[in-house]
């Protein structure tokens, strides 16, 4: 399930991205969209940490 979280974290923070700079190119606000960017970010790196830990688990368990 984690390695789900971390592929659908990365498509997030494509989006957002992508959404971003729409809003730049059309002259529009971009503050909100850039913090909750930052948000997907921090939520990412805790994802990855998170399968980290399990994967380092497993590998000790082998």
């Amino acid at each position: 399930m984690i390695r789900r979280h971390v592929q659908d974290g990365a498509c997030h923070i494509a989006n957002q991205r992508a959404l971003i700079h729409r809003l730049r190119r059309h002259g529009l606000p971009t503050a909100d969209a850039e913090a909750l960017l930052v948000n997907f970010k921090l939520i990412q790196r805790q994802h990855q940490e998170h399968l980290s830990r399990i994967e380092a688990r497993d590998e000790t368990s082998l």
